[in-house]
């Protein structure tokens, strides 16, 4: 499995023949650069969302129509789409799973929130998730944008997970002390990889924390478009 950071929340990642992308935001994102977008997308299989803020969802449309791949997320905003913009996409909700063909998603909660902007202020968009992901005989928490979460405590002992992908910038999310603590407190990770960092000044831009309080656990920062082999 290669886990490969496309800055900000945005990872590509490539399992046997999938090549999921989850939350992918190409346009405005600092961290990408614009010789770098087609690298990112090529052969992607699945796009992966988590929920409709600007930075996971302004590229999801584009990519679906341009790639001819399904969008996969929660059913109230794929339902939308799917009638409305024709789109093709797999819709379910938290603790369902979808087998995706050799790797299979189940969406789990997340504490955040999941509007779109309008002419008429923000409009309400599904609802926030994180996932599991299984592969290859691992066990991948994707977080999502979230806080520490009581959740957490069953998703860590139910599912067991070995990687955590964790947002942990602060301001929007936990920041990095927090995720340090949720994922020492929740979980039994051997591999931490941050993100929702290091984007904006506003957002935390080390993960130096988060390394200081998983003594033992491996914390990767992640560079954008080096693929992490886990």
């Amino acid at each position: 499995m290669k886990i490969i950071w496309l800055g900000h929340a945005s990872f590509r990642i490539e399992t046997g023949d999938k090549v999921l992308l989850v939350d992918p935001w190409l346009t405005g994102n600092p961290m990408l650069p614009e010789d770098q977008h087609e690298a990112a997308i090529s052969g992607a299989t699945h796009l992966i969302l988590t929920h409709a803020h600007f930075d996971h969802v302004a590229d999801m449309l584009p990519l679906a129509r341009k790639l001819s791949i399904p969008i996969v997320g929660q059913y109230d905003l794929m339902s939308f789409w799917s009638e409305q913009e024709s789109m093709e996409t797999v819709g379910f909700n938290k603790g369902g799973t979808v087998d995706l063909g050799g790797v299979t998603l189940t969406m789990v909660n997340a504490v955040h929130s999941s509007t779109f902007g309008s002419d008429d202020g923000p409009k309400a968009a599904g609802s926030e998730c994180g996932y599991i992901l299984r592969a290859e005989g691992k066990t991948v928490y994707i977080s999502g944008d979230t806080d520490i979460m009581a959740d957490m405590d069953w998703i860590g002992d139910y599912y067991k997970p070995d990687i955590g992908i964790l947002c942990a910038g602060g301001h929007f999310t936990m920041d990095m002390k927090g995720a340090a603590y949720a994922a020492k407190r929740y979980f039994d990770f051997k591999t931490v990889i941050p993100c929702h960092y290091r984007t904006f000044p506003i957002l935390e831009q080390s993960a130096e924390k988060l390394a200081k309080g998983l003594p033992g656990v491996d914390v990767i920062e992640p560079e954008v478009m080096q693929a992490l082999d886990l």
